[in-house]
């Protein structure tokens, strides 16, 4: 007999591939109704940026054709980002504090960051995106903007830059371009607690910061002022770079910070013919990965429109669908989150 508890039965032998737990014991399946012959459901993800959202649905619908009478099977995906214990600050709540980190400069990991942070707004979340590379802030120029908006009524927080989607803060527009800031550690740590608490970020599902290069007192900062869900790391295949992102994994670990994954940047030159060129060696991001136990998050090639786009505020993966190197900005970000939801997961498991 077709009704909801044959249909919850089958689903319940689908598995969400990365939480390795069946829809229905995850809480997944929402607004389900049976029609005679006909089921309709909606499936609510962990985060809209899911990079298995098409086989968890056709898995889905497989499963309620295979085994009940169901003739017909009407599924909606939507999502829902969760974390049990989000990060609550000066009435700011962040569901995911992520930051993306690298142990030397010229790795590209203020690319990362933006693309990383537009692909999950493009996806649909509610995206906040705050450059703490203090000494050299590039985000400004990479998105285009170069001042806040007007401050509101007095006694209210004063706004943040919004482009694209997502809520944007750098030391850049506050200072005149291309002025150093020659600052010591205390002013370091004082700038990062006002960049988050004194401003108006609301209620975001993902906070990314991008860091300073190394391991010092910017990231120390961070992680007192802001319980983090965890660090990606930035490399390049080369050797020496390599070797100082081990070390910034090694930072992370002693500050009990989880690290999400590696991305290797500049993994190759894609050449006319197809072929790939290995400018900087091959495989160091991946052997990383593996020698620290962390997921390899993918491999984004050396494409000069990444270059461009940067320098023009117009990032890679807003100028095209079919680039390659876009598309592998978004397999980055969606492996990004989820391995978020997995370590969300987890915790609401310690819990």
């Amino acid at each position: 007999m077709l009704n909801n508890e044959a249909v919850l039965n089958a689903l319940s032998q689908v598995m969400d591939p990365d939480l390795h737990q069946d829809l229905v014991s995850l809480g997944m399946i929402k607004d389900l109704k049976v029609n005679r012959d006909k089921v309709s459901f909606t499936i609510e993800l962990t985060t809209p940026s899911c990079p298995l959202k098409s086989k968890i649905e056709n898995d889905a619908r497989q499963a309620v054709l295979d085994m009940t009478e169901a003739k017909e099977v009407e599924i909606n995906m939507s999502a829902r980002v969760r974390n049990e214990k989000p990060v609550t600050m000066d009435k700011n709540q962040f569901k995911h504090v992520i930051a993306v980190g690298s142990g030397k400069g010229g790795v590209g990991k203020s690319t990362v960051s933006v693309n990383l942070a537009l692909v999950l707004a493009r996806d649909g979340a509610k995206v906040g995106l705050l450059d703490a590379d203090i000494y050299g802030p590039n985000i400004p120029r990479m998105l285009g903007i170069d001042h806040l908006p007007e401050f509101g009524a007095a006694g209210e927080k004063p706004p943040l830059a919004e482009i694209h989607g997502m809520k944007v803060m750098s030391i850049g527009f506050l200072v005149q371009n291309g002025q150093p800031l020659i600052w010591r550690g205390p002013m370091l740590h004082s700038a990062i607690q006002q960049f988050i608490t004194d401003f108006d970020w609301g209620d975001l599902d993902y906070f990314i910061v991008d860091l300073p290069p190394g391991t010092g007192d910017v990231q120390l900062s961070l992680s007192q002022t802001l319980p983090l869900t965890g660090a990606v790391i930035v490399t390049t295949p080369q050797q020496v770079a390599v070797d100082d992102a081990s070390r910034a994994v090694g930072m992370f670990e002693k500050l009990e910070v989880p690290v999400l994954g590696i991305v290797e940047n500049m993994s190759y030159l894609l050449m006319p013919d197809g072929s790939k060129l290995a400018v900087f060696g091959t495989g160091g991001g991946e052997h990383l990965a593996f020698r620290t136990g962390t997921p390899f998050l993918g491999s984004i090639p050396l494409d000069p429109e990444i270059g461009r786009g940067g320098d023009i505020g117009s990032p890679v993966v807003l100028l095209s669908e079919t680039n390659p190197s876009a598309q592998a900005m978004r397999e980055v970000a969606r492996k990004v989150a989820a391995q978020a939801s997995i370590k969300a997961y987890e915790q609401e498991g310690r819990g």
